[in-house]
């Protein structure tokens, strides 16, 4: 089981030239890990055995009854959570376990039909975060990593580094103000990944049938309930016990209806799997949303990119930073915000100092600091 877990890290790649932000990464290298890792945990019984075990009391092959109720869903009842469960060997209740009881009309029951779909819809979910990054990799064509000319590394010979400081030059120079498009693709990819984060909350809340939207919220107020009249919400939502209707031919062809009652272990793996998803996709979205804001804020305000590439160039003059930046537009900015996070820190200033002197700069190159 570890050796699986193991591979995925070498499937899950990130490369050392990094061409996007911090937060565009966690979506297609952290999250879709997890979710991988949640399906394939989902799929073994090394840790919960067998998914499901039904109790009956007819003579009828165990296998057989298991997988009825595997594939033909199994239900349990929404009232008879506020009924009494025998708590003492003296106190027998009014039911056996919560959620296990006689429907009060036809309406009061609720199926259990997902859980042989966790698996494929956490993979499902897992090709869906990916996708924002497949379409920017594509986009962005390997532009970062042939722009760097190994330039990542400080110890790089004189000859050498003014060769390739000359052929990064003239290209920046040339074709400044022609990066526009290239960084609105870009920006569409991390606007596709918010989209992508939000709109998986609410598929999944469609796949719990509208529970999940709020459970991470239940649990907390169920943390600070009462405990003889509180109810968890993950037994609410991931029961481990429910019924199942199980009918068959007798003796003189009547048929027989049998009520078994099944153990469902899986959702004991699964209730802690998607109340962490809970957690993690709202924390997510929220470092998204925040990421996309300061992205627009950077498209509208030139003082605020100069500001981030002032702190990202501490050595270099704000003065020159200002005369790259008004000659400049957003799409050249990023891409030298790009170049400065994968460019050795001394080489990059330099670069920006030669190319703020080609665009007219005059003054001292590099600041006092």
């Amino acid at each position: 089981m570890l050796d699986i877990f193991r591979g995925l890290k070498s499937f899950i790649k990130v490369s050392h030239v990094k061409t996007d932000a911090t937060v565009f990464r966690i979506h297609y290298s952290v999250t879709v890990l997890i979710l991988i890792s949640f399906s394939l945990l989902v799929t073994t019984r090394q840790y919960v055995g067998n998914p499901i075990n039904c109790i009956h009391s007819k003579d009828i092959p165990e296998d057989v009854v298991n997988t009825f109720c595997w594939i033909h869903t199994t239900y349990h009842v929404p009232s008879a959570f506020n009924l009494k469960v025998g708590k003492t060997p003296g106190d027998l209740g009014e039911i056996v376990y919560p959620g296990i009881g006689k429907p009060k009309d036809p309406d009061d029951v609720r199926y259990i039909k997902y859980y042989q779909w966790v698996c494929f819809c956490l993979f499902f979910q897992a090709i869906l975060f990916y996708i924002p990054r497949w379409l920017w990799k594509n986009w962005e064509g390997g532009k970062i990593h042939s722009l760097l000319l190994d330039m990542d590394i400080g110890l790089v010979a004189d000859v050498e580094k003014k060769q390739k400081k000359k052929m990064l030059l003239d290209y920046l120079h040339i074709n400044l103000c022609h990066h526009n498009w290239w960084f609105y693709k870009y920006f569409f990819c991390e606007l596709l990944a918010l989209a992508n984060v939000v709109g998986q909350i609410f598929l999944i809340d469609r796949f719990f049938d509208g529970e999940f939207l709020t459970l991470g919220l239940d649990v907390i107020a169920y943390a600070e309930q009462d405990p003889e009249l509180r109810i968890d919400p993950l037994v609410r939502v991931f029961p481990r016990m429910t019924k199942c209707i199980f009918r068959k031919y007798g003796p003189s062809s009547n048929i027989e209806v049998l009520d078994v009652l099944c153990i469902l272990p899986l959702n004991i793996v699964n209730e802690k799997l998607y109340l962490f998803l809970w957690f993690w996709f709202l924390i997510l979205a929220g470092l998204t949303l925040l990421n996309s804001m300061a992205r627009l804020l950077l498209m509208v305000s030139p003082k605020l990119r100069a500001v981030s590439l002032q702190m990202r160039l501490r050595f270099v003059s704000r003065d020159a930073i200002s005369v790259i930046i008004r000659r400049s537009r957003i799409g050249d900015w990023f891409l030298l915000y790009m170049l400065g996070q994968n460019m050795d820190a001394v080489i990059f200033s330099e670069v920006m100092c030669d190319l703020a002197r080609r665009l007219g700069h005059k003054g001292k190159d590099y600041s006092e600091a």
